[in-house]
């Protein structure tokens, strides 16, 4: 199998390279790199078709920006395509789901195991805690360098409570504290410090109890290791829209 990486050069799609270099017995060799500027010696591509033409899958850790551009390359070379980016515009949206009636595409806003697990816990919570009882507060800290607040993974464990509760996040979410609290509303909080990995919390909080799901990450190969699973797991599978409680729980696809 011939894994591509999509943002070679940043944190995350250097550990992928990284671990799947470094791994023996790993099922996959790595068939080069996309990035901003060109590194022939490295295999590395500015064009997205050049690395869809010798790739199997493709693991996108780049930019939201380059998601339309990535989806007609990948589409047009017929390779898997697993996405780690977040905070898509409407354009983006509509050319990852074109996509993935072409090639099988999963989504992750985190790849690691514990974090799918308890996305699945957070909509089971918030089905079963009503709106109307239970307040919903999600926090997160990560290093000062990330330039998006809240996260891509809060705002995922949001969706999951939301849609735990029959509703769409984006009229409950609530990433400005500063007056009152609106009836039923998800908030947010960011924190970002010294070289913290990620960590997030959700607590849902009545008049009498409190409960409170976390998940911190000490390492980001977790990420990459997570990364890795999803293409191994997606190569070879039909057209579709995936996401990693599939690669984990065997879930059939969500078209």
């Amino acid at each position: 199998m011939r894994i591509g990486i999509a943002g070679i050069t940043g944190r995350l799609g250097a550990l992928c390279a990284a671990e799947l270099e470094n791994t023996a017995s790993a099922p996959g060799i790595l068939s080069g790199g996309l990035a901003r500027k060109a590194d022939p010696s490295r295999r590395i591509v500015t064009d997205p078709s050049e690395l869809a033409a010798c790739s199997d899958v493709v693991i996108d850790v780049s930019s939201p920006d380059a998601t339309c551009a990535n989806a007609r390359a990948f589409s047009s070379a017929g390779c898997a395509w697993v996405i780690g980016t977040t905070g898509f515009d409407a354009a983006a949206e509509d050319a990852i789901e074109r996509a993935s009636a072409v090639i099988p595409v999963l989504r992750a806003a985190n790849f690691a195991p514990g974090l799918t697990m308890m996305l699945d816990l957070a909509r089971q919570l918030g089905a079963a805690l009503p709106a109307s009882e239970y307040d919903a507060e999600i926090l997160e800290t990560h290093h000062r360098q990330k330039r998006d607040a809240p996260s891509g993974t809060a705002l995922a464990i949001g969706e999951h409570v939301a849609r735990g509760r029959g509703a769409a996040l984006a009229g409950i979410a609530e990433t400005d504290r500063s007056g009152l609290r609106g009836e039923g509303a998800i908030g947010f909080a960011s924190l970002r410090a010294g070289q913290i990995v990620g960590e997030h919390s959700l607590i849902l909080t009545s008049d009498t109890e409190q409960i409170t799901l976390s998940h911190r990450a000490f390492d980001r190969r977790v990420f990459a290791q997570g990364a890795l699973k999803a293409a191994y797991w997606l190569y070879g599978r039909s057209a579709g829209l995936y996401d990693m409680a599939m690669v984990f729980g065997s879930q059939a696809p969500k078209s």
